[in-house]
């Protein structure tokens, strides 16, 4: 009997790549003018107005 191939997803890529990747954009970022703003802890950036709650119901 003839075993299957595996249909799993391919590992990702290791962390430190990923994190040399955001360094690298980061830099990039800097070096075209962007500046970063500091947010103090606690503080979020979701904003409050109307709900998107989707209400199921009979009609």
């Amino acid at each position: 009997m003839r075993v299957k191939a595996s249909n799993s997803k391919p590992k990702a890529a290791p962390a430190v790549e990923t994190s040399d990747s955001i360094n690298a954009q980061i830099a990039t970022f800097l070096k075209s003018g962007g500046q970063i703003q500091e947010i103090a802890k606690g503080v979020s950036g979701q904003t409050f107005g109307p709900s998107k709650q989707i209400t199921l119901g009979k009609k």
